[in-house]
């Protein structure tokens, strides 16, 4: 799109052009994702890994945004987004635009990773290279391991044609029969219980230099379809996979049991909604795509055509080969210095250090994974399951894993008599069904589990800790950026404050009162709570910016998050720009503000940083003449976040905190490395390093500052 100048002081700021488009918008950062995949710089198995986080996110796009922008089309509706497109406009783009970069994706695996793999001794093969040996050997596999669980389906007057489930992987095979020369269809399921790549034993991989050598399990099980069809010829195989709606269409208002109310469009989901994607061999033949079509109720529009392998979401298996040369140097968190007497200390020790006094000696920011979850988080939460000072632990959960610490240490707590209360969210989208397991498991400890509010998801990321001190009672809190999830906080970038400010300890009791009972809370002396004063806050914070930037002095905004979506926020930022206030935002993903245009939003940088973790933390810094205001959460800037789920925004008013936190703002905006602006059109220009500049890849410098601070050098 060209520059647009604009300067009258009526400029329409909802007009469509000013706005990017959210679905094309997530493309672009799928996008990318598929760089690093094809980035010679990335190591090789890394690029794998990419390669595989490219293919699961349009897996679960597909699944969410094109599902409910299909039931939109077919529903008629014809409403407009802010950028101005219908549904059926947005599914035509989606396929345009994403078609190209699937088949690159696919060509480049074939052509430039396959072959590099090899080099270093991992041998993905395809059954026409194998050797005698190496085919009698996966036939004997086969009989054994494979046929077991296989069962051909047949399609014929007499045999309907089959369910296909979601994400199945699936050969299409052809045979004639040799006595009526019919010509008849059946499907095969590639069973996802086996592994998807076989591997050879060691005495037949090949000779030289072998890590691994395997061959697709679907290669193995194509090329002994006779001992599924006796008897009959098999003319030919063509291997398609379907994605089907898989978001969860709930009622709640309706649900008098939330929990058997979800566990039953769980069983939905796993019968699966309506087809939205057919990918398929380029190489099959219109009779067979025909009959996908027709049998799935699909059009040509639907249809993915792939060359070489399906479904490379499998290739994360690949990253467990015994290969650190070819991955990332590995990283383990460190712990912060003033967690160090915390984390030794040992139940021998007559006054061992604990968390409660490192924390009264000032607020604590925790900055993962370069400092580590388990040493801080986990460790809060557990110290407090069994002090015989801890009354109550409240916390809100909304994806975690059953064998967490986390909550093993609320059972422990729940059994040491203390008050103990979970806030589980079971509409975390496809975590659903593990929510409800743990969440049996906390209930029958004797946790008090609540499932959120009707028609709200319950995303804040908080943990109330409440000890008796003498006569009095202490409130101790913790406020992050991320889930308490013991594996994601290994990969995620996120950010906790351990705290025991009484105004923030008063706000979160209040927070808890109006998830767990009947409360109608409209203020908080500290914290930014959405649905209840979020989204005014902000814009409020904004509005100030505005003022002064206005009355001469100078305005600045810097803004890190996920996603950019909501329009009177954008709006706002607008105006902002008009006024002279200059805007950085940081948005690993869907942006839909446009940024530089004259007379609109010229003041306004965006960036993106995609790298070895994924970029989750949310920091909010206003300049307020000089005295800033900088705040950290759970909340993007999405109509979701701010009007359909409860949020918790903190402000960070600890010196050292605030200064930490507007260091990792300004070492993301210096990244010249991971980082991408983005243009007006809507595009992404990754930057790079001026001839007299060094390289600055932010991840890697908080890896090194968290070392540094860790032994004291810093």
């Amino acid at each position: 799109m060209p520059r647009v100048k604009q300067t009258a002081s009526d400029v329409n700021l909802t007009d469509p052009q000013y706005y990017l488009n959210r679905e094309l918008s997530w493309l672009e950062f799928n996008r990318r994702v598929l760089h690093e995949a094809l980035d010679p710089r990335t190591p090789l198995l890394e690029r794998l890994k990419f390669a595989a986080i490219f293919s699961s996110n349009l897996d679960e796009f597909f699944m969410v945004r094109v599902a409910i922008l299909t039931e939109k089309v077919q529903a008629q509706v014809s409403q407009l987004t802010p950028d101005g497109r219908s549904p059926q406009q947005q599914l035509d783009e989606i396929g345009d635009r994403l078609r190209p970069m699937v088949a690159n994706l696919h060509r480049h695996f074939e052509q430039a990773l396959r072959p590099k793999l090899a080099e270093q001794g991992v041998h993905l093969l395809n059954y026409i290279d194998l050797t005698q040996e190496q085919r009698l050997y996966l036939q004997g596999y086969f009989e054994k391991r494979i046929f077991p669980v296989l069962t051909p389906l047949a399609v014929d007057p007499g045999h309907p044609f089959p369910y296909i489930s979601n994400l199945s992987l699936n050969l299409a095979v052809v045979v004639q029969d040799p006595e009526t020369k019919d010509e008849l269809f059946a499907r095969v399921k590639v069973p996802n219980s086996l592994p998807r790549f076989i591997t050879f034993p060691p005495e037949l991989q090949q000779n030289g230099r072998t890590v691994w050598a395997g061959i697709p399990l679907e290669q193995v099980i194509a090329h002994n379809l006779e001992f599924l069809f006796p008897g009959m010829h098999i003319q030919e195989y063509f291997l398609f996979r379907i994605t089907r709606d898989a978001d969860l269409d709930l009622e709640e208002e309706e649900a008098d049991d939330l929990l058997q109310a979800i566990e039953q469009e769980l069983r939905k989901r796993r019968l699966g909604g309506s087809v939205l994607r057919l990918e398929i061999q380029a190489s099959a033949p219109e009779t067979v795509r025909q009959t996908l079509l027709e049998e799935m109720e699909l059009s040509d529009r639907q249809v993915y055509e792939i060359e070489g392998l399906l479904n490379l979401r499998d290739l994360m298996s690949l990253m467990s080969l015994p290969l650190p040369d070819l991955k990332d140097p590995p990283w383990s968190a460190v712990i912060p210095r003033r967690l160090r007497a915390v984390n030794e200390a040992t139940p021998s020790q007559e006054h061992p250090e604990d968390f409660f006094t490192m924390i009264r000696r000032g607020d604590l920011l925790v900055h993962h994974p370069y400092e580590s979850f388990t040493a801080s988080v986990e460790r809060f939460i557990g110290q407090a399951a069994h002090d015989p000072q801890v009354l109550a632990i409240k916390m809100t959960l909304y994806r975690t894993s059953g064998d967490s610490p986390i909550v093993q240490a609320l059972i422990a707590a729940a059994e040491n008599g203390k008050q103990v209360v979970a806030l589980v969210e079971l509409k975390a989208r496809f975590d659903e069904e593990n929510n409800i397991l743990w969440a049996r498991k906390l209930e029958q400890a004797g946790v008090h589990v609540v499932y959120g509010l009707v028609g709200l998801k319950t995303h804040t990321k908080v943990v109330l800790v409440v000890r008796q001190e003498g006569s009095e009672i202490h409130r101790y809190v913790h406020i992050g950026t991320g889930n308490y999830n013991p594996k994601t906080a290994n990969l995620y970038t996120d950010l906790g404050l351990l705290t025991c400010q009484q105004e923030l300890g008063a706000d979160l009791t209040d927070l808890f009162n109006y998830l767990t009972g009947y409360s109608r809370q409209q203020s908080y002396r500290r914290l930014l709570v959405a649905p209840v004063n979020l989204r005014d806050r902000m814009l409020a914070l904004i509005e100030r910016e505005i003022e002064q930037s206005r009355s001469g002095n100078p305005g600045q905004i810097i803004a890190k998050m996920n996603s950019l979506v909501d329009a009177p926020i954008i709006q706002k930022l607008y105006e902002a720009s008009r006024a002279g206030v200059q805007i950085d935002l940081i948005v690993r993903g869907i942006c839909c503000l446009r940024p530089g245009i004259e007379g609109i939003s010229d003041r306004i940088r965006v960036i993106s940083i995609v790298g070895r973790f994924l970029e989750h933390s949310r920091i909010f810094y206003f300049h307020n003449q000089g005295q800033a205001e900088i705040f950290i959460g759970s909340a993007d800037w999405m109509p979701r976040n701010l009007d359909r789920r409860v949020e918790a925004i903190t402000p960070a008013t600890d010196s050292d905190v605030a200064q930490s936190l507007k260091e990792i703002l300004d070492l993301s905006l210096a990244d010249n490395r991971r980082a991408w602006e983005l243009q007006p059109d809507g595009a992404y220009v990754q930057r790079r390093p001026a001839d007299d500049e060094p390289e600055r890849d932010a991840q890697k410098i908080f890896m090194e500052q968290a070392h540094q601070k860790a032994i004291g050098v810093v």
